[in-house]
């Protein structure tokens, strides 16, 4: 069965929406907010997204054990077309599939969470308010001093899903999203951080559960990507109600000369 370009985003979003949970980012995508900047491939029911919104771009391919090996037919046939250097973003065991045309650093283990027990959140006050494009100049020093070499794209605040909170003129705690559409249900977060002289005071978990209560008023999957190595971070959505669903492996590819 041939790889092929899919431009329908309903057939994209029906295929994807068999697993809302796993495909979140890519459902996310198929938004008109990220929808110029992506590529999408299948062969089957499985599919495969190129995000062109960074640099290098970025390759998302997910799916269950029992149908990995279509997808990695595709991402095998689909090698010469992908760019010398990208991310990519893969279930367990598909970078194989990659691993002849390219030389690939990592993988960096991810688990893939979504909140499955909401309730939880009511075990967290609360805190912080809705940012706008006029808090960019605060939210990048934030990230500069607190979660350096995050993917930020300050596109992403006019979203209206980033809430923070201030010491002063100064932003100490921010949670948003990377994704998020109403119109396909789902959000995911991201850019979270806290800085470092607050820490241990709570903030991060009352803007996280702030955004949560928000993003359920429109979207009915909230999802997230988080380092299986920072266990801080892992017991923190736990508590709040996320649960982890899946791992994946996050790598960079290097074309071979």
């Amino acid at each position: 069965m041939p790889v092929r370009a899919e431009h329908d985003r309903t057939v994209l979003a029906g295929l994807l929406g068999r697993d809302p949970v796993l495909h979140a980012y890519q459902l996310g995508d198929l938004d008109d907010f990220f929808w110029p900047y992506t590529s999408w491939f299948r062969r089957g029911d499985q599919v495969a997204l190129l995000y062109h919104g960074v640099e290098p771009p970025t390759l998302l391919a997910f799916a269950a054990p029992e149908q990995a090996g279509e997808l990695a037919a595709l991402l095998a046939d689909l090698t010469p077309v992908l760019p010398g250097r990208l991310y990519a973003h893969l279930s367990p065991g598909l970078e194989a599939a990659l691993a002849p045309a390219f030389d690939l650093d990592g993988p960096a283990a991810h688990h893939k969470m979504a909140l499955t027990d909401p309730a939880r959140l009511a075990g967290v006050v609360p805190a912080g308010r809705p940012l706008g494009a006029a808090d960019l100049p605060r939210l990048t020093t934030l990230y500069a001093q607190a979660y350096p070499g995050n993917w930020f794209d300050p596109r992403m605040l006019d979203t209206g899903q980033y809430v923070g909170v201030r010491d002063g003129d100064a932003l100490v705690a921010v949670a948003g999203v990377h994704v998020w559409s109403p119109a396909y249900g789902v959000a995911a977060l991201g850019n979270v951080t806290t800085h470092p002289r607050v820490r241990g005071r709570g903030l991060g978990a009352a803007v996280v559960a702030a955004l949560c209560h928000r993003l359920r008023e429109t979207v009915a999957h909230v999802t997230l990507n988080v380092r299986a190595d920072n266990g801080t971070a892992v017991r923190l959505y736990e508590r709040l109600g996320f649960t982890r669903v899946a791992d994946y492996g996050e790598f960079t590819l290097t074309a071979r000369r």
